[in-house]
């Protein structure tokens, strides 16, 4: 695995491939396309997991579980901040029980690297980790939200069992109004990128940035996207990254990474 060109990680570890939609969110994934791009260089994992729909290629639904990227993170010598299924979603309902015990073993392994879950589906997160009576101090558990339509999510994330628990704003597409940060440790907020990306609002990113001053929540702004500050679109390094005329790097408080 190549390094991430995130800016909130280290590197990526797929053992998952495939998805499917389930909110307004998931219109512009980056990872269909990225899915298309490597089926096209014969990445056999990739095959046949888009269907095109109004002149769009999107998710059909299909899951791969890739056993053979399981042992990765045993290879990487030095602590690492490690996305896990930057293509996928861990607790799709395609992914069996069984596998994501497979994963949670390698984690429990892996000590010295830190794992960033992202999922869209927290309730299904929540209900795992409950069971497994047991909190790694190493795997921080985050769900994405990206309108007050998802704003549901941030109640089952709470509920689930972590040493670090965090969401990820991107793309931030809605205002999420005045929301409750309570025991989320960190907020990601980012603009969408693309040719097709939806604007973003500053008045947005101030609701999530004010919020987490009152509940003490790390904030890291990402990026503006392609829509910048001002409404108007251009490239997303030309917009960069800076918001109130500074970059924001936050990490959870409690971490010595």
């Amino acid at each position: 695995m190549a390094n991430s060109q995130i800016e909130w990680t280290d590197t990526t570890w797929n053992p998952v491939a495939g998805c499917s939609m389930v909110k307004s969110g998931c219109l512009n994934c980056y990872a269909m396309e990225m899915s298309r791009r490597l089926e096209a260089m014969g990445v056999e994992k990739y095959r046949g997991l888009l269907k095109k729909t109004n002149h769009k290629m999107i998710w059909n639904g299909i899951i791969r579980e890739d056993k053979q990227t399981l042992s990765l993170p045993y290879k990487w010598k030095k602590p690492r901040k490690i996305f896990v299924n930057s293509m996928s979603d861990l607790f799709h309902s395609g992914v069996s029980d069984n596998f994501i015990h497979q994963i949670w073993k390698v984690m429990e392994d892996t000590p010295r690297h830190f794992y960033q879950i992202l999922t869209k589906r927290p309730q299904r997160m929540a209900d795992f980790v409950t069971k497994l009576n047991r909190v790694l101090p190493n795997v921080w558990l985050g769900t994405s939200v990206e309108n007050q339509e998802v704003t549901d999510r941030i109640e089952h994330l709470r509920g689930a069992p972590a040493i670090v628990r965090f969401i990820s704003f991107e793309p931030l597409i809605g205002s999420v109004g005045n929301i409750n940060l309570n025991n989320i440790h960190w907020a990601i907020v980012g603009g969408e990128s693309g040719s097709s990306a939806r604007p973003i609002k500053e008045e947005w990113i101030d609701n999530i940035y004010d919020a987490c001053r009152i509940y003490n929540t790390a904030f890291f702004f990402k990026q503006w996207g392609r829509w910048g500050k001002d409404n108007k679109k251009r490239s997303k390094k030309a917009n960069g990254r800076e918001y109130k005329g500074a970059v924001w790097n936050e990490l959870p408080l409690s971490l010595n990474i």
